[in-house]
């Protein structure tokens, strides 16, 4: 399977935030979307997940000679900022959402299990959620995407609120969910785009380009991309 961006465009007023957007992701494979602020990873975010109308282009999934429009529950979205229902504990949150995804949820586990994937402590999954912390929101944000496994899973800098051992522990943790899936992971720290990613991206001045890892060990990795991110005129 294969998610294709063709001709992707999006302007606010007169400013062109994406300008030309063209780019084929391939399944099993964890992609790292780097950009200076402002270069617009955002708003290629919101216009896959179509939280924003693109002023142009397209995009679709694509098996073989099939092509076709990818359903909204393929597609999922773990904003940087956590948006979770507050005024329920952890253990209601997760079982509302396994309640009204039955059907779509293959081989479910326990909330327990569930969890434990994310290493929500015990003493944590009966409280309020607006008693957790921003990093555990995030936690509670990703295991749902995790459970629904949608086939295209945007994350939109998922682990900068995580201590470092949380953070090494999701980044282990979502490299066990790319199997037959495509997970494009927005973060402006280069290092760990490098340690988690499987193939590198570059949005920069409106457009995507891959980083080619032939040739090149890691210092030489890191030199290419901050040049390619210097081009750019965002700050």
């Amino acid at each position: 399977m294969e998610f294709v961006v063709e001709h992707l465009k999006k302007q606010f007023e007169q400013k062109k935030v994406l300008k030309d957007i063209n780019f084929v992701f391939q399944s099993g494979k964890i992609y790292g979307l780097l950009g200076r602020n402002g270069a617009g990873k955002t708003t290629l975010f919101n216009c896959l997940n179509r939280d924003l109308k693109a002023d142009g282009g397209r995009f679709f999934l694509r098996s073989g000679e099939e092509e076709r429009e990818a359903a909204a529950e393929e597609i999922g979205y773990v904003l940087s900022v956590p948006a979770v229902p507050e005024f329920l504990t952890g253990r209601e949150f997760l079982k509302f959402f396994m309640e009204i995804n039955r059907d779509r949820i293959e081989e479910p586990k326990s909330q327990d299990e569930y969890f434990d994937m994310v290493f929500i402590e015990e003493e944590d999954r009966d409280k309020l959620l607006k008693d957790y912390s921003h990093g555990m929101k995030n936690k509670m944000q990703m295991l749902i995407q995790i459970i629904a496994k949608p086939k295209i899973l945007l994350l939109d800098e998922p682990l900068t609120s995580l201590d470092v051992v949380a953070a090494e522990e999701m980044k282990q943790l979502l490299r066990t969910q790319k199997e037959d899936r495509i997970l494009i992971f927005s973060t402006h720290i280069l290092e760990l785009a490098l340690d988690l990613c499987d193939e590198i991206v570059i949005l920069n001045q409106g457009t995507l380009e891959a980083i080619n890892r032939e040739n090149l060990d890691q210092g030489g990795l890191k030199d290419r991309i901050i040049e390619m991110l210097r081009e750019d005129g965002h700050v």
